[in-house]
């Protein structure tokens, strides 16, 4: 490599082939502002095209896992009803948004919220006279259980249901396609 008189190497001079002049950037050193914009729109694209099924997939998530509280609550009105060998009290309000439980136990109280986006669409079989929008159930020990339906719906119009099968005693859940 060249030096100058001092022995330090002179800025902006070629060396030897094949070695990178000192104090000259070359033009693959960094990114354009033109590039950055074009990835940033690429990415951008691509978020919108996802987004729709990204937030339809949560949708059913959340109507599943809905769906399974909804019958997991139900079923430990009845197992409340069978082991504690009290009458048990299932409220299903329409216009709340909740199910309760109660017992003739002193303080026994149990409450569940439907989640934001899920609602309490319909009790099945519907009744007339229940014009406040609460059905209410007496679960009692020994007895058959009533043959009840929960329908949910999310905001999107997808419809599950849960039914409490009167033979068995046990929720079990169904898909509602359109009718």
């Amino acid at each position: 490599m060249p030096t100058s008189s001092a022995g330090k190497i002179s800025r902006g001079q070629a060396g030897a082939p094949g070695e990178p002049v000192l104090g000259s950037l070359g033009s693959e050193a960094g990114v354009t502002l033109i590039e950055m914009l074009v990835v940033v729109g690429i990415i951008g694209i691509i978020a919108a095209i996802t987004a729709p099924s990204v937030a339809s997939g949560l949708d059913a998530v959340r109507m599943a896992s809905a769906t399974q509280s909804v019958a997991a609550f139900i079923n430990g009105a009845v197992n409340r009803a069978e082991r504690r060998q009290q009458p048990i009290e299932l409220v299903i309000s329409l216009k709340e948004n909740k199910l309760t439980m109660y017992s003739n136990e002193p303080g026994f109280v149990r409450e569940m919220k439907l989640p934001d986006g899920i609602a309490i669409d319909a009790v099945l079989p519907a009744e007339e006279e229940m014009t406040d929008g609460v059905r209410r159930l007496i679960l009692m020990p020994g007895a058959s259980v009533p043959g009840i339906g929960v329908q949910l719906v999310n905001h999107s119009g997808a419809k599950r249901r849960v039914r409490l099968d009167p033979m068995t005693g046990f929720p079990r859940t169904e898909i509602v396609t359109a009718e």
